[in-house]
């Protein structure tokens, strides 16, 4: 029982125990997904406030309390500038990431870390205090570079510290604190739209500051990963460190192996153009598909038909308080889901199971609102809107268990060393170029489709699932430095690019 939470078991092929400072560096460096989550979730509520509307987007505010002035209730919110604030910060993530990749194989992952809590501090202190579109846009912008180098650094450090055998239980706390971040800002949207003087957006905004300083005083107290000290060079901390973060002394097996690794990666000039090479094209060409599907899963559109749907089952001026509890509470316990079975049932049932989940509840609701929800009325009969909200609240419960934690999961541990701060900035940098492309079109897709853009996103989740099905492989258990003998060359279409 010394130094863990429990006796000596094998992670992977390593021995390793679960610690105490692990779990405490793990938790730590997750709040990046904290402040990734307030970000998303407090921008859709601040610009549904009238007072936010008035002040930076007034057109909007016209269409949406001078009835009349559009046709459709699917096309209130449609306004480029308005899109942009939202989009603006997805469009600096990706900008970002590239100069964290050079961050965290030179830097260190923890030194990335907390550069991305600088400009999360920066960002929120301009947002909050922003008097002209100029101010709010530059704050978006700089939480953006904030997101960019959290989402660098964040999954690849918790990949790397975790013992082999939990590293997609701890891996998803990333995707937890997301989940949760999302949550506490759509609660606190709610609160603060109460408050009367109009300026209930700015502390809306301002808070966002919380997970900004959790996440850098997180970066200065927890310790590098033995991979990222050794890949430096710094062979004995890498070591003593190994031997803390396993809680054991005979370290040596793990320590030669990330040794080899770091060997191999000091090869690598240039990680970019090696990521092309044949042998890397698997996990490549994996990463960006997860990314691009992640996006077109049409969570968005769910989240933001959910105040819509509860309002039909009576909630009044209430509905965006219970909508984004209820949805908000399922998306957080249901990440708790993938944590428990991940390194239990493997990812590859996850993502099938939710494939069908997600198909069936959207194409449901696609077919509800084509017949019973028109332009012109919001209203639907009781028993139908009860049906919505069931199928809301299963859609957003598969996607949390699913492709919400196991799209930045899988890329974080199948790149080898030489490639994996490039891989990890290529991964982010597509996720971000897409979130940035639905968040920037999905209010005019949303006014051009109406009901057919869920039909529209089914399309894709039964795209996504049959590649799951025939060219996605199990890496539940596999060591993060053995994924090439014992993934790629066995897999029956990858092994073909795996020359000697």
């Amino acid at each position: 029982m010394a130094g863990g939470f429990s006796v000596a078991a094998r992670g992977g092929d390593f021995e390793a125990k679960i610690t105490p400072l692990v779990i405490i560096s793990c938790i730590m460096a997750a709040t990046g997904g904290l402040m990734f989550g307030y970000d998303v979730g407090i921008s859709g509520g601040v610009t549904s406030m009238p007072s936010f509307l008035k002040e930076f987007f007034p057109t909007v505010y016209k269409k949406v309390h001078e009835p009349g002035l559009v046709e459709s209730n699917y096309c209130k919110y449609d306004n480029k500038g308005l899109q942009l604030f939202t989009s603006s910060l997805y469009l600096a993530a990706l900008t970002a990431t590239m100069f964290a990749s050079v961050s965290t194989r030179r830097l260190g992952r923890r030194l990335t870390m907390l550069i991305a809590g600088i400009f999360f501090i920066v960002g929120t202190v301009l947002n909050g205090a922003a008097t002209n579109l100029g101010m709010l846009i530059a704050g978006r912008l700089l939480l953006g570079c904030g997101v960019g180098f959290a989402n660098q650094a964040v999954p690849v450090f918790l990949s790397e510290i975790a013992p082999t055998r939990i590293r997609g239980a701890l891996n998803i706390l990333f995707q937890l604190n997301v989940t949760i971040g999302i949550l506490f800002a759509n609660v606190i949207n709610y609160f603060t739209a109460q408050i009367k003087g109009g300026w209930g957006w700015r502390l809306s905004l301002a808070l966002a500051g919380i997970p900004a300083l959790l996440l850098t005083v997180g970066a200065i107290m927890v310790v590098d990963t033995p991979n990222s000290l050794i890949e430096r060079g710094l062979l004995d901390e890498g070591k003593k460190v190994l031997k803390k973060i396993r809680g054991i002394d005979n370290v040596e097996p793990e320590f030669n192996e990330l040794v080899e690794a770091s060997e191999v990666a000091k090869e690598v000039k240039h990680p970019f153009k090696n990521l092309l090479m044949r042998k890397n094209r698997p996990p490549l060409v994996i990463a960006i598909l997860l990314q691009v599907f992640q996006q077109f899963t049409g969570i968005n559109a769910i989240m933001f038909y959910a105040p819509v749907l509860f309002n039909t089952l009576g909630f009044a001026g209430d509905a965006s308080l219970y909508s984004a509890v209820i949805t908000g509470a399922v998306n957080v316990l249901s990440t708790v889901v993938s944590i428990y079975s991940v390194d239990k049932l493997g990812r590859r049932i996850l993502l099938l199971e939710a494939g069908v989940q997600m198909l069936i509840s959207q194409l449901v609701i696609a077919v509800i609102l084509g017949l019973k929800l028109k332009d012109t009325t919001t209203s639907l009969d009781k028993g139908l809107a009860v049906l919505v909200v069931i199928m809301v609240c299963t859609f957003v419960s598969s996607f949390a268990w699913s492709w919400g934690p196991l799209g930045w999961l899988i890329p974080s541990e199948t790149f080898p060393l030489e490639t994996r701060s490039a891989g990890q900035s290529v991964t982010v940098f597509v996720n971000m170029f897409f979130t940035f492309v639905i968040a920037q079109a999905f209010l005019s897709m949303l006014c051009a489709l109406k009901y057919a853009i869920f039909v529209f996103f089914s399309a894709w989740v039964l795209v996504m699932s049959l590649f799951t099905l025939f060219l996605l492989p199990e890496t539940k258990g596999i060591p993060i430095e053995e994924m090439s003998e014992r993934v790629w060359k066995e897999h029956w279409f990858w092994k073909r690019y795996m020359d000697e």
